[in-house]
């Protein structure tokens, strides 16, 4: 089995270990995305690789952290919601994805565009791996503030 298989297969592992050494739910959670967040900090370190491998190894990194990342915060809306409202969130959390997913490519091609066009189109990639680098520390921040609060959600508050 590959490293980078290790880190995706184990992210779920990681928060209900800390659930089973008695820690609350929601505190593993947010721990283990953390610990995620900073891990994937990680991509912006591909703009200094100077070998190939360097690179792919830097990115199947990336790319198993955030499949780590993934489980977990798709399991926060277990333990946040009631499971009658699980599936809803999760599927208005996948159309959220789904509408970045349609968008960041858009920025991805005028970033590119206006780099080429200034005859630095590398300069272009060092922004974009800089914004999926942080994007997960943003994302954990909002996380953060909104589950402030740890109480699951009645299911009378969602109608």
């Amino acid at each position: 089995m590959q490293p980078p298989t290790v880190v995706s297969c184990g992210g779920c592992y990681f928060s209900s270990w800390f659930i089973s050494m008695g820690w609350p739910s929601l505190k593993a959670r947010k721990t283990a995305l953390i610990i995620f967040a900073v891990l994937e900090v990680s991509i912006i370190l591909v703009q200094f690789a100077t070998s190939l491998w360097v690179a792919v190894g830097l990115i199947s990194l990336a790319v198993a952290v955030h499949q780590a990342w993934a489980t977990n915060v798709f399991t926060l809306a277990s333990d946040l919601f009631p499971k009658q409202a699980v599936s809803s969130v999760v599927g208005i959390g996948g159309m959220a994805g789904a509408v970045g997913g349609i968008l960041f490519p858009i920025l991805v091609g005028w970033l590119l565009d206006n780099y080429k066009a200034a005859g630095n189109l590398s300069g272009g990639y060092n922004v974009l791996f800089t914004i999926c680098g942080f994007t997960y520390l943003v994302a954990w921040i909002i996380i953060h503030l909104l589950t402030r609060k740890s109480r699951v959600v009645a299911i009378s508050e969602l109608t």
